[in-house]
């Protein structure tokens, strides 16, 4: 599971602007005012050698009383899920005390801290972190997270601190099974999903919403196939939420998305999509995970309830035209064997092998059909390609300027190699890289294929002659 790394400190020294450079993302909102943070957002940092969940809290004002409080109370739970705490201050204010009633209550902690000096851009860092040396820390380190400097070193930092079994290892009947991550907003219809499958009532299933906090692995078998199911707690709207414990189950829903390989994102049907909804696809997309859209409680809506809803999918769905939307009935039982055949299909082409050879087969007939745009009267040129990975199925093309390659090209060469391997229910990503072929002067496919296009240009140009 990822480990998780929690950002703590007083209001507006820059933990927002911080977790935005970790996480290469926007989602932590920014404003150089104090206490704009009142909540906690998650992000999952991918930059390090190992992957880890960011936390980033809202600032402790040394208030007990009000929002105040509750922020505090958010933090405090965040201290305690956390495996490594980043201490960030500002180089600007220099050392205030309640930067230090924050650290004596982050020692009792008992966990690692590092101390993160932050606007230190335009300062002596040598006579920055001499202030905070007072701290005692064995890792002070000085930042301009706005400027995206000093973040490596924090990451070096801190990946050292993380337990060394963070990703633990599958059991034998998870390691031949597929893994399928179940998540959604509360009261979706997820552990009701699960006992269908199961035909028992193996998990709690309430009318209120948040039953779940941890996520729970269930063997399953059906139709010949193995299963780990794998029931995450609700990710509830901010407004909505009341409990700490079942606010802090976003990160265990990321920590269940890292360890499956099918992700199931399960949607009310009776309730618009919401901007929830879209997140959680956005994680399963960050992850790289297959994905299959479960469209619960179908049954009872009439007609035109129906007809409303597959528009508003097909409109904000059209990022991920690729999954499959299966229309369920987790208490009745219907569409589940479609479900399951999509979850199927879904990892088959995640995993799916791909060659040398027919990549780079693919990739000719796709440069034939369509070139990329000139770049200062040079047209990019793409050589060959061959697989780099899978779940997702990763492509690596070599050529020269593929730098400059518009997205919509991109993407047209992800639709191509989509179609020519049947890629349902998993994202492809391509991976572009500027050089010589590594295979030259080898007896393989790959010359072979270039071989054979310059055998063909040769027959054009001889043709014209005539």
């Amino acid at each position: 599971m990822l480990p998780v790394v929690a950002l703590v400190g007083r209001p507006n020294v820059g933990k927002s602007t911080l977790f935005n450079a970790l996480t290469r993302s926007r989602d932590a909102l920014v404003a150089d005012m104090p206490g704009v943070t009142r909540d906690r957002h998650y992000g999952v940092c991918r930059t390090g050698e190992h992957p880890f969940v960011v936390v980033d809290t809202g600032g402790l004002s040394g208030v007990d009383e009000g929002l105040d409080a509750l922020t505090a109370q958010q933090v405090r739970f965040a201290i305690e899920e956390s495996q490594v705490l980043v201490f960030v201050v500002d180089a600007r204010d220099g050392l205030l005390p309640q930067d230090r009633a924050i650290l004596d209550e982050l020692r009792r902690s008992g966990k690692p801290i590092i101390a993160a000096v932050n606007k230190t851009d335009g300062l002596d860092e040598q006579n920055a972190l001499a202030e905070f040396a007072a701290f005692g820390l064995a890792s002070t380190l000085p930042l301009s997270a706005a400027h995206n400097r000093g973040t490596e070193e924090l990451i070096a930092a801190v990946l050292p601190l993380l337990p060394e079994d963070a990703h633990e290892e599958l059991s034998p009947e998870e390691a031949g099974s597929i893994r399928v991550a179940i998540v959604g907003r509360p009261n979706a219809g997820k552990s009701t999903l699960i006992n269908r499958l199961l035909g028992e009532d193996r998990l709690i299933v309430s009318e209120v919403a948040g039953t779940t906090r941890d996520p729970i692995r269930v063997p399953l078998e059906r139709d010949g196939k193995r299963y780990t199911l794998i029931d995450t707690a609700g990710v509830r709207r901010k407004a909505r939420v009341e409990e700490a414990v079942e606010k802090f189950s976003v990160i265990k829903t990321l920590q269940s998305m890292a360890a499956a390989q099918v992700v199931v994102v399960m949607i009310d049907a009776r309730e618009n999509l919401a901007d929830q909804d879209l997140t959680l696809i956005g994680h399963a997309l960050e992850e790289g995970r297959a994905l299959v859209i479960a469209v619960n409680k179908w049954d009872g809506m009439d007609a035109y309830q129906r007809e409303q809803c597959q528009r508003a999918l097909e409109r904000r769905l059209q990022f991920v035209d690729w999954a499959k939307n299966v229309f369920i009935s987790a208490l009745h039982g219907s569409g589940l064997r479609e479900l399951m055949r999509a979850v199927v299909r879904a990892h088959a082409a995640a995993t799916k092998e791909l060659g040398s050879s027919e990549l780079t087969k693919t990739l000719e007939r796709a440069y034939e059909g369509y070139q990329p745009p000139l770049v200062r009267g040079h047209a990019p040129k793409l050589r060959f390609a061959h697989p780099g990975g899978s779940n997702p199925p990763t492509i690596v093309i070599h050529g020269s300027r593929t730098k400059h390659i518009a997205p919509a090209y991109r993407r047209y060469l992800e639709g191509f190699f989509r179609k020519r391997f049947r890629l349902e229910g998993t994202p492809v990503r391509i991976d572009f890289r500027d050089g010589e072929n590594p295979y030259a002067g080898k007896k393989n496919v790959l010359t072979e294929g270039q071989q054979r296009k310059r055998q063909r240009m040769i027959r054009e140009m001889k043709k014209r002659k005539r």
